[in-house]
């Protein structure tokens, strides 16, 4: 597993872990940091910081493009593995989008439920398509 995998995983942890104590994964990722229990690659905290810096614009795009499904009723780990693949296809411009599509549905393969690869796989891959009018100001 390369660093950016890593990464990615360890920064799920933290996401997964805040939104389920209702609490701030940026808020979660200073007390760690502080602890000297922070992530070793600073490409976690930028996907934490990213995402949180971004929640409520993320979880709006979530909503338009999950058709019959509302942000409460998915599974948790695809709600955040979504937050990343939108943060890293919206935000990181040194991630090509279709390693941002393929990374989370990798995460979901391997954390979540049969179903949840092909779904967060539709839903990234609709954001992606629609990326140019969706960045727009």
């Amino acid at each position: 597993m390369g660093a950016r995998s890593k990464a990615r995983k360890r920064a799920l942890d933290m996401l997964y872990a805040a939104d389920l104590r209702g609490e701030s994964a940026t808020d979660a990722l200073e007390r760690a940091i502080e602890a000297g229990e922070g992530p070793t690659n600073a490409y976690t905290a930028s996907l934490v910081r990213g995402v949180m810096d971004n929640v409520t614009r993320i979880d709006e795009l979530l909503a338009d493009f999950s058709e019959g499904w509302t942000l409460e009723r998915m599974p948790a780990v695809d709600r955040n593995v979504l937050r990343l693949g939108v943060w890293e296809i919206l935000y990181a411009d040194d991630v090509p989008d279709a390693v941002a599509v393929s990374e989370a549905a990798t995460l979901v393969r391997e954390l979540s439920t049969d179903d949840s690869p092909s779904f967060v796989n539709g839903i990234l891959g609709a954001i992606q398509k629609q990326k140019a009018t969706l960045t727009q100001s």
